[in-house]
């Protein structure tokens, strides 16, 4: 019998806790039976949700705690009153002592981001931990990092943030070598700040045999597709993200707004209404849910903090993935394959949250 996938959660992260973590759970049990959960957090709110999914409570494993990190706690004071106590600390320890395969929570990102870097360690070569998405584009999927797990970073972490993804990259897409562009305000090389055109620079010089630099790449080039990785520092990729997530929300009212505004629209929409649902797929930030904490030893997850069940589901989804495919052996060997590998990138500053 093939070995399960032990998955440990943060049941109490996220703007809704156990309402939505346990529901979310169990809906990604039935997309994976050969699941086990660990559910870290206050069992008085636990347990009455997984009495409503029998299966998932005779999959699942619930660990007490009423030590819960705040959606607005800084990193410092999470991991001063969090540490070793938390549900969120408490997934993360789990995967180091390898009860878990993966830690999945929809809590504060910069929290999570201090405790997995803290808890786990960095990989050799990597300085601090990047928030990295499988973002929809008009040519299929590419990888998009950081998303805000740190703020700001020089040269060098821009360029570890390329073979980061990169590795990503090669496991989830089976890319020998995928191509990297570099998120810039224009495509000309003296255009940008000097972190990113110093960042360009290396890039060329090193020609790193596990990625392919094609350069610059604006705003709009994400939602084209224009690269397998896109590479931002923390503070722009999480607007980026953000921006992306609030257009597809709002593409997807105006949809609904005008299918409804005359019978004529009624009658249209009957026709092609599997066209239309394959749109609302294709938008539905939810189904793109959970971004990779790369760089650590060891497997995050990192669910938005205002999703439903079914966007927890599919951050479970992705954890569960990465445990198959085994993730973080894989990036070591793609991060030991050239020995031009990326100086460590400068000291972490105060995450976005």
């Amino acid at each position: 019998m093939p070995k399960k996938v032990r998955i440990a959660l943060d049941a109490m992260g996220g703007d809704f806790g156990p309402s939505v973590v346990v529901p979310g759970a169990a809906v990604a049990l039935t997309r994976h039976p050969d699941s086990e959960f660990l559910l870290f957090g206050d069992r008085a709110l636990i347990d009455p949700e997984l009495e409503k999914h029998p299966a998932l409570k005779a999959a699942s494993r619930v660990i007490h705690t009423d030590v819960a990190v705040s959606m607005h706690d800084k990193p410092s004071v999470a991991l001063r009153r969090g540490r070793k106590t938390s549900s969120m600390w408490l997934a993360i320890d789990a995967v180091k002592k390898g009860e878990a395969d993966v830690a999945v929570s929809a809590g504060n990102t910069g929290a999570l981001a201090a405790m997995a870097r803290f808890c786990l360690r960095m990989l050799p070569g990597i300085d601090r931990p990047a928030l990295a998405a499988i973002w929809p584009t008009a040519r299929g999927d590419s990888v998009v990092l950081d998303l805000g797990a740190t703020i700001g970073g020089d040269a060098h972490h821009l360029v570890a943030l390329a073979v980061m993804g990169s590795a990503l990259a090669s496991v989830l897409f089976d890319l020998e070598r995928p191509t990297v562009g570099l998120l810039n305000i224009g495509v000309e090389e003296i255009k940008g700040r000097e972190e990113i055109r110093e960042a360009a620079e290396l890039l060329r010089a090193m020609n790193l045999p596990q990625l392919e630099y094609i350069g610059f790449v604006e705003g709009d080039g994400i939602g084209k597709g224009a690269a397998d990785v896109i590479v931002a520092e923390g503070f722009s990729g999480n607007i980026a993200l953000k921006a992306a997530e609030g257009t597809a929300r709002q593409i997807t009212e105006f949809l609904r707004s005008a299918m409804s505004s005359s019978w004529r629209a009624k009658i249209g929409y009957l026709f092609a209404r599997n066209a239309f649902k394959a749109l609302r797929d294709k938008l539905d930030p939810s189904k793109s849910n959970g971004s990779v904490v790369l760089g650590l030893n060891g497997i995050v997850v990192k669910s938005h903090g205002g999703t439903d069940a079914e966007g927890f589901a599919y951050a479970v989804d992705v954890g569960y993935e990465m445990a198959r495919d085994d993730l973080i052996n894989k990036i070591k060997q793609m991060l030991n394959r050239d020995s031009n590998a990326p100086a460590q990138a400068q000291t972490s500053q105060e995450a976005v949250s």
